[in-house]
């Protein structure tokens, strides 16, 4: 920023020398950017006035549409470069408005520019502003001193004025503090996440005449596209970028809209609206895309529209990938900008856009998070990822990362991806602000971008930077531990080795049997939620008076008691719903299972009481004991049953599910037992998942199964590979997922402190404490 532009900057920012006391320091930016906005199109507006008003008399005539009279005074503001995006029919401007009727004027002078410009306005709700102005007897002062600024282009250009707003947009940022993270990346993040998707084509982008697309779905207000222009400004002053963006907060849209009519932008790219749930630039790809989205907030309010898109489109959508949990929707961003890209034949596309830590592994294989990064490692678009410092942003202190993605991936890149590890590439700020406290400099940023461009592997290099500054308060000890020095480093990975498949690890299950008195008295009581509710309605009401025998007609009447039982439920099992209640007071309910019960006694009079630790024998016994005792179990009541006298054993032998005849294959469940093969059931509590890395040369059984003998079989020699569990694309065993572990890359081993030196600390402090308490004893 030129010394020039950043005193213009400073001139018309001490606006809130006038505003301060009647307005809040957050309000300040509310004021001063609409009357800069309206100052520079005033001027700009100012050699081809004459020739609008003049057209304006023509135009009402033909008595035309607004959008016809648009075209033909659009047309009359051609002053020999170029017909402009806005106009004004207004006579009057910022310095005929007058001091009595001053606020009626500028109201009526606002309302005579063209729509989008008009627009604008509306959306920083100017209207109210300037009531507010004119109430604290400031609208004529301020309207004074707006007027006195030079913002012509002859003075300054489209591009430093550009600049200006910028950095007026910055002060209001940073003026409102607390809110500043809802509408406004930090420079320096911008800086290094433009320099990092633009650098690659540095070449293509100094050709003269070049003209490129630029977008940003998550707009603001209009930073990343600011930077964007001005990158390649730097490099190809004859360049031309053309910006689109959608913006969901008004007022951002407003301030982004501002910057791009400042900057000669075509205004009408710029949109209003929730861009997952309403894109309002569907038919349009692009050339450069740049995001930074909301970090962990959730989609529920339109979920209905992305869930509709996903089934009804699907890959002819944005989100037939798949779909990310609902409490976090920055995946769907991601997924919106790569929908975005320019097929590779007519150019491809680059993408910048910064995410939080939860979408390099939230979710395992077979989600809609790992499906998403599969997408995205297995067509191979993306180039790198950089891990940026902590205290970034204004609003959140979480670790952030930019992913950088391309579709035209030079020779060098293709089937690999690049982690920078940059959380050390900052200073401290001298004054924080929000949660942002950190921030990096141009040689920070120089680093980083060296690096990926270079596309090196960098060891764990010392930095040089300071140690963060430990807190002093309480005890400081003897011997702390060492610091560790503050690296930066990058490792680069072929694109496969993030996968793994999840390949499901079955054990058998192994249950005995006893239908001892205390069990079969469990069928008394229903399972699941009723069955403790019931024990004390049994031991406080029932078990004086009932008997156990069809015969007891009382059995189950619990109508005497309904409030008392009411009463007692209501504050000790008050998850209990009303119709479970109901069914608790119903005699019906208890009736059933005394009937259960006596049944289970009948059986226990065949079957005996001892233990048997063979649960295979158990069908058949069961079903010679029904038989001899004349006794039918429904489903229902075969299930209690069996769940009242059984109980996992891991002394017990194992339950055969099925005797097949195959050949026997004991990875995968088949065993040979004799002269048979079986297949044991499996016990769900045992079941357990292991990741398996992907590896291209060599077929998915061959990996899986020597995992498994290396890594299963000697700790759990009876479990088996579930052959069931297959990827959904591919057919193979296992489920594909992918993720990221960052942080599990660049791990640096600290080794902990000498046992002596916390012996002596901890001997230290004893003693203090024993004196301590020597005084107060004495």
């Amino acid at each position: 920023m030129s010394q020039i532009s950043n005193n213009l900057a400073a001139y018309i920012w001490s606006l809130a020398d006038l505003l301060r006391g009647d307005f809040k320091q957050s309000q300040y930016g509310r004021i001063i950017l609409p009357f800069t906005l309206l100052r520079r199109l005033e001027c700009v507006l100012a050699d081809s006035k004459a020739a609008v008003l003049k057209q304006v008399e023509i135009v009402e005539m033909m008595n035309l549409p607004e959008e016809g009279q648009e075209k033909f005074l659009l047309r009359a503001t051609d002053s020999g470069q170029g017909p402009l995006s806005f106009y004004n029919t207004s006579l009057m401007d910022l310095s005929t408005l007058g001091e009595s009727g001053i606020k009626a004027n500028l109201e009526k002078y606002l309302q005579s520019f063209s729509k989008d410009a008009r627009e604008i306005f509306d959306h920083f709700k100017f209207a109210e502003l300037i009531a507010l102005l004119d109430d604290a007897n400031l609208l004529y002062k301020i309207v004074q001193k707006v007027r006195l600024s030079n913002l012509s282009p002859a003075a300054i250009s489209n591009y430093e004025m550009g600049l200006v707003f910028e950095e007026l947009i910055r002060r209001f940022a940073e003026s409102s503090n607390e809110t500043a993270g809802e509408h406004f990346t930090p420079r320096d993040i911008v800086r290094l996440t433009t320099s990092l998707v633009f650098m690659e084509d540095d070449e293509a982008l100094i050709k003269p005449g070049i003209i490129r697309t630029i977008y940003d779905p998550t707009a603001g207000t209009g930073g990343f596209l600011s930077a964007g222009m001005e990158y390649v400004h730097e490099l190809n002053r004859d360049a031309r970028m053309v910006a689109y963006g959608q913006e969901l907060n008004p007022e951002s849209y407003a301030i982004c809209k501002a910057d791009m009519l400042i900057k000669g932008q075509e205004v009408s790219n710029i949109k209003l609206g929730n861009t997952l749930s309403n894109d309002r630039l569907y038919a349009n790809k692009f050339d450069y895309m740049l995001s930074n989205p909301p970090f962990g907030v959730d989609w529920k309010k339109i979920e209905g529209s992305i869930k509709d898109e996903h089934m009804l489109k699907g890959f002819d959508g944005r989100f037939g990938t798949g779909l990310p949990r609902v409490s976090d929707g920055s995946l769907l961003f991601l997924l919106h900008l790569i929908s975005k890209m320019r097929d590779r034949q007519d150019g491809g596309s680059r993408v910048g856009i910064i995410l939080n830590g939860s979408p390099l592994f939230t979710g395992s294989a077979g989600s809609g998070e790992s499906e998403i990064r599969r997408y995205i490692f297995e067509t191979d678009l993306l180039e790198a990822i950089v891990a940026l410092p902590a205290d970034m942003f204004y609003n959140t202190a979480i670790s952030t990362y930019v992913w950088v993605l391309s579709n035209k991936k030079s020779a060098e890149r293709q089937g690999k991806v690049q982690l920078i590890n940059g959380v050390n590439l900052c200073g401290k700020m001298r004054k924080s602000l929000g949660s942002k406290r950190n921030e990096m400099s141009e040689n920070d940023i120089r680093e980083m971008t060296r690096c990926f461009g270079d596309f090196a592997v960098v060891d764990a290099r010392e930095l040089g930077k300071p140690s963060d500054s430990k807190s002093s308060r309480g005890r400081q000890a003897a011997t702390p531990k060492a610091e560790v020095a503050k690296t930066f480093a990058a490792k680069i990975f072929a694109s496969y080795e993030f996968g793994y498949r999840r390949i499901s690890i079955e054990r058998p299950l192994r249950l005995s049997y006893q239908l001892s008195d205390e069990r079969i008295a469990a069928l008394r009581y229903e399972p699941g939620a009723l069955n403790a509710a019931m024990k004390w309605v049994y031991a406080e009401y029932g078990q004086p008076y009932w008997q156990d025998s069809p015969e007891c007609e009382n059995y189950g009447q619990l109508d005497d008691y309904q409030v008392e039982i009411r009463a007692y439920l209501k504050s000790h099992f008050s998850d209990l719903k009303e119709k479970q209640i109901k069914d608790l007071l119903d005699a019906k309910t208890w009736r059933a299972q005394q009937a259960l019960l006596l049944k289970a006694q009948a059986l226990q009079q065949v079957m005996g009481s001892m233990q048997s630790d063979d649960f295979n024998g158990f069908d058949n016994a069961l079903n010679i004991a029904m038989k001899k005792s004349a006794i039918v179990l429904d489903s229902k009541e075969k299930k209690q049953f069996i769940d009242a006298v059984s109980w996992k054993n891991p002394a017990a032998e194992k339950v055969i599910k099925k005797v097949h005849k195959a050949t026997a294959k004991p990875l995968y469940g088949l065993f040979a037992v004799g002269n048979e093969v079986v297949e044991y059931q499996a016990d769900g509590d045992l079941r357990d998942n292991e990741n398996v890395a992907l590896d291209p040369a060599r077929s998915v059984n061959d990996i899986n199964e020597a995992y498994f003998v290396k890594e299963v079989l000697p700790h759990v020699p009876d479990a088996w590979i579930d052959a069931s569990k297959t990827d959904a694309k591919d057919g193979q065993v296992g489920i594909v997922g992918y993720e990221i572990p960052f942080s599990r890359h660049f791990y640096q081993y600290q080794p902990p402190r000498d046992l002596a030196a916390i012996d002596a600390d901890l001997d230290a402090i004893s003693a203090e404490i024993m004196a301590l308490l020597q005084e107060v004893h004495s």
